[in-house]
């Protein structure tokens, strides 16, 4: 493996009693990457990220992250991997300051007061030092854990939906600040429902029922797709227009945005056949689109089987 590969896996396979929740994953991701997991509830992403990183032992597959073998070196990889989950996981009745001292002794850190207090600084927690962690709001308290997590200067951060519950704002800062560490060489693997934060990802993967179905960058991943797309607009009548096309064959998906429709079609030419009597309707206005990263998602999500069925 060359040293800007973070991670390298091939043929990762996990089941849990008799269903496969991760089937024959393969995937590397560069050093100082963000990487995007993104794919419904239950598709998977949660134990993918685990299993990459060591904390969860594959049935089959090889792999290596950070440099270290996943499968017999797992202890190794998990000293260089910060884990922020979705629900706050730290102590709500200690404060910000105790909270950030009690890592960095946990870790072994030289100076754990002052070590706090710079990340308390860096993440603009500072004047809330002594503030209880319960206390705070839901931004506030993704900016303590994502503190905590990066307090012992990991090289591998997993990020499990980081912002959700959190308003555009507190969302805005928190990926400003996972930009800032990637560019000092962190790699971070983060799980997400917002397209807009798959699209601040260096590189996505679309994992659906535990197959990885896509990945690569924003526009590769929509290029791929085979996707053509067409947005309608009118004063009125665009439910209606919508029922009707959902019935139709050649459109494959019809979603709402605004005050228009997306519609769209894996066959151009059945696509095309399909709107065409639409298209004469003087009160509506057709343009060609790309297809947006949702569309490509629904699509994908759409034609996937759910393995709880």
């Amino acid at each position: 493996m060359t040293s800007d590969i973070a991670i390298e896996v091939e043929g990762l396979t996990k089941s849990f009693g008799d269903r496969v929740v991760v089937r024959d994953l393969s995937m590397r991701v560069k050093r100082g990457t963000i990487y995007g997991f993104l794919g419904p509830n239950g598709s998977g992403k949660t134990t993918t990220i685990r299993m990459l990183c060591g904390l969860l032992t594959p049935d089959s597959g090889r792999g290596t992250c950070l440099g270290y073998d996943i499968l017999t070196q797992a202890e190794k990889i998990r000293v260089h991997v910060g884990y922020m989950t979705q629900r706050f996981s730290l102590y709500q009745d200690l404060s910000v300051r105790e909270n950030l001292e009690f890592v960095a002794r946990v870790y072994g850190l030289p100076d754990p007061r002052g070590a706090a207090h710079d990340m308390a600084v860096r993440l603009g927690l500072d004047g809330r030092e002594e503030q209880l962690a319960g206390s705070l709001s839901g931004g506030w308290k993704q900016r303590l854990a994502l503190g905590a997590c990066t307090l012992p200067n990991p090289q591998l951060l997993l990020l499990d939906e980081p912002t959700a519950g959190v308003d555009p704002k507190a969302r805005r800062e928190f990926w400003s600040e996972i930009h800032a560490l990637a560019a000092l060489g962190l790699t971070v693997l983060v799980s997400t429902h917002y397209m807009d934060e798959a699209e601040r990802c260096h590189e996505i993967a679309y994992i659906a029922y535990g197959v990885l179905l896509a990945h690569g960058t924003v526009d590769q991943v929509i290029g791929s797709s085979g996707l053509t797309t067409y947005t309608v607009s009118g004063a009125e009548g665009l439910a209606e227009l919508a029922a009707k096309l959902e019935k139709t064959g050649g459109v494959d998906m019809v979603a709402p945005f605004g005050t228009s429709l997306h519609v769209s079609g894996r066959d151009r030419a059945a696509l095309d056949a399909a709107i065409a009597p639409y298209r004469a309707d003087a009160h509506l206005d057709w343009r060609a689109a790309a297809p947006s990263l949702e569309d490509v998602f629904i699509d994908l999500m759409n034609r996937s089987q759910d393995n709880f069925q």
